[in-house]
């Protein structure tokens, strides 16, 4: 089984950064793809990044691309989202999930979840 645990949130100006981590234990990430998923309050949960831990190949949403970087540290088991340029709209609570095989947009194909972590993003 594999479990996720986020790191990182937390409450930042408008144009700052933040690094928001995910680590993993009783599995390694070498098989799966990763995603970083958003939700604001009201709002459904949507895909920011993905990344595909054996050949590092990634996906970015319009809304973040350009600002935003997935990476992954292989020694750490550890995925990372750097968030640059941050905007008011970004605040929400962000997870990190995983699934098997291919990179997906949709948070219902992938399997396992982190607890999220919130980013607040002042004006």
């Amino acid at each position: 089984q594999l479990q996720l645990v986020e790191s990182g949130g937390g409450l930042v100006q408008a144009g700052g950064s933040l690094r928001l981590s995910c680590a993993a234990s009783g599995r390694t990430f070498s098989s799966y793809v990763t995603g970083w998923f958003r939700q604001a309050p009201g709002k459904e949960r949507e895909v920011v990044a993905a990344i595909i831990w054996n050949t590092g190949s990634t996906y970015y949403a319009d809304s973040v691309k350009g600002r935003f970087a997935v990476s992954r540290d292989n020694a750490k088991n550890t995925v990372y989202l750097q968030m640059n340029s941050l905007k008011p709209e970004d605040t929400a609570i962000y997870y990190c999930a995983a699934r098997a095989g291919f990179i997906a947009t949709m948070a219902s194909t992938y399997a396992y979840w982190g607890q999220g972590t919130q980013v607040t993003v002042s004006s």
